[in-house]
């Protein structure tokens, strides 16, 4: 009899409910769960392809989450527990708007910056510097890694891009060498701050707890060397096939509009107010950028009421694009509604008991090292958001650096194809037919040189948190 209700409780979820007495079913052999993992995985497909069908990646991913959500609903309502998916949903719906509203104060500061020509300025002395061809290459690299912790990825790429076609639109090689370069290194410097990429963010705004301590805003920069090294492999390979010339260069001076630097001081300042209240506060890092943005919206009035006096006094002075909400609006807002399509489509799978199996899989069955490893793989097929937020919802008992581990791996991992970042797919796009997919994946084996030695490093030099 023992067996038999055991059986009963393995094919039937009702009875495996009554018997643990919880709220939570498992769908995963029923045919609710099998048609929500089919419906992501065809609204996935539909985002890898959308370079062929221009179809916007936020639309196949938020239907799908409507219609999984919705078929959870209307099973648990038959078996009468109409409140238990609200209860889920509106926790995957928190955890969304918390990103949301911090990735929109972070894209509206970069909007700023750009429209008070900061970026124009650093490109035109870039290009009025007369560099040879390999020293541009390092010299963007560098900056790409160096800016990307602050900004997003994709910004710093396209930035750093803009400066390498300008240069060199005649060497198709250097252009190459020069993208995968940018693609590389503004990957690896978001890996290390949790301002750098969604991902690291996302780890941060966890609040994840290891087994051995808690993975807080400073642990992150414990990957600064890894991330260096996942950087300097391929780039030294690369340095050799780099044309030896020198460019022809631009006599072009772009200044930066008034307020400009002041804004940047802002951002710096909104960054240190977010870390501050989820690190002595204890509260969100959301409060502390939404707080830093109230600083921007005070110093766009101040630019608005002192702009008729700067004029009088004989200075150029233009604020007429300098609209705190116009810049909001030019948020990629199809990125943010990407990132609800897939944190609640993962959610849903999660909530079906998806990815409790896929966690006894991985991180029972193949180790932390390994399972950690592969994420870093997947993620330069899969986009690696819902790779991270399917790894923060299985939440495996790991150490702090196997935590840094999967961060590190989720967020260089991309740079292995083009398609494996928002970054690389930006860059096919605004270097077409010069950077392309077969053109990075010539040099997706030194690529994996430095994903692998970036591992390494990092379980050398911070074995001591594992």
């Amino acid at each position: 009899m023992k067996y038999l209700l055991l059986a009963l409780m393995w094919f039937h979820p009702i009875l495996a409910h009554a018997a643990d007495g919880s709220q939570h079913l498992d769908l995963t052999s029923h045919w609710v769960g099998f048609a929500a993992l089919g419906l992501f995985l065809v609204a996935y497909l539909a985002v890898m392809a959308e370079e062929f069908t221009d179809l916007r990646k936020s639309k196949p991913v938020m239907m799908a989450a409507g219609v999984i959500w919705g078929l959870i609903a209307w099973y648990y309502q038959t078996q009468g527990m109409p409140d238990v998916v609200g209860i889920a949903l509106r926790h995957n719906l928190e955890e969304y708007a918390e990103l949301m509203l911090f990735l929109i104060v972070a894209m509206t500061y970069i909007n700023a910056l750009d429209e008070r020509n900061v970026f124009e300025a650093l490109r035109s002395w870039l290009l009025r510097m007369g560099l040879g061809y390999r020293m541009l290459f390092w010299v963007t690299g560098l900056l790409a890694f160096l800016i990307s912790p602050i900004a997003d990825n994709l910004t710093t790429a396209l930035l750093m891009a803009a400066v390498v076609m300008a240069v060199g639109a005649h060497n198709k090689k250097f252009v190459l060498l020069s993208c995968i370069n940018l693609v590389v290194a503004a990957n690896a410097g978001g890996a290390f701050s949790p301002f750098g990429d969604i991902t690291t963010l996302m780890v941060w705004q966890k609040n994840v707890h290891a087994t051995n301590g808690f993975v807080d805003f400073w642990a992150f920069f414990a990957l600064f060397i890894p991330a260096l090294v996942n950087w300097l492999v391929p780039a030294i390979c690369m340095h050799f096939a780099i044309p030896d010339e020198k460019p022809i260069g631009s006599n072009e001076v772009v200044a930066m509009k008034r307020g400009a630097l002041t804004i940047l001081v802002l951002f710096l300042l909104t960054i240190a107010m977010a870390v501050s209240f989820h690190s002595a506060l204890h509260l969100p890092p959301v409060i502390g950028m939404l707080t830093g943005l109230s600083l921007l919206k005070f110093f766009a009035y101040y630019l608005k009421v002192s702009h008729k006096g700067v004029q009088a006094q004989g200075k150029k002075d233009s604020i007429a694009g300098f609209d705190i909400y116009k810049l909001v609006a030019r948020s990629e807002w199809d990125t943010l509604f990407f990132f609800y399509g897939v944190i609640m489509c993962v959610g849903g799978l999660g909530f079906l008991g998806y990815l409790t199996g896929l966690s006894h899989l991985i991180y029972d069955g193949w180790g932390p090292t390994n399972a950690n490893a592969a994420i870093g793989v997947i993620s330069a097929v899969v986009d690696n958001i819902p790779v991270m937020f399917a790894v923060l919802s299985m939440m495996p008992d790991m150490s702090i650096g196997q935590w840094l581990l999967v961060t590190l791996t989720a967020g260089v991992g991309g740079s292995l194809l083009s398609i494996g970042s928002a970054a690389g797919v930006a860059l096919m796009g605004k270097a077409r037919g010069t950077y392309t997919f077969f053109g990075h994946l010539k040099w997706t084996p030194v690529i994996a040189l430095g994903y692998v030695a970036s591992i390494a490093t990092h379980m050398l030099l911070n074995r001591v948190l594992f």
